[in-house]
């Protein structure tokens, strides 16, 4: 049993193409209207469902390089803070 009712305003031209398919359909426009909304429904979720595992197949692809740093100092990440000054101060010494 349907119990909610949603509301919404719409062109005379809208209207007509829906009273006119809902007749060709030998519908109610209700029901024309929750077969159209369903339909857009299950659209969503399938392009949201293909981009979400899109985004996990690519975020899979590059996570081995993800904060990785090849270099021979192990302890450059703790001292970034003195590193990038003694840089700034090099290059604007003059």
């Amino acid at each position: 049993m349907k119990s909610e009712v949603y509301s919404w305003r719409l062109s005379s031209a809208l209207k007509n193409a829906l009273e006119e398919m809902a007749r060709q359909e030998r519908a109610t426009i209700a029901t024309l209207l929750d077969r159209i909304i369903a339909d857009w429904l299950v659209t969503r979720r399938q392009e949201r469902n293909y981009e979400e595992a899109e985004q996990q197949r690519l975020h899979a692809r590059v996570a081995p390089t993800l904060g990785t740093i090849r270099g021979s100092n192990p302890s450059r990440s703790e001292q970034v803070r003195s590193l990038v000054r003694a840089r700034v101060a090099k290059r604007y010494a003059h």
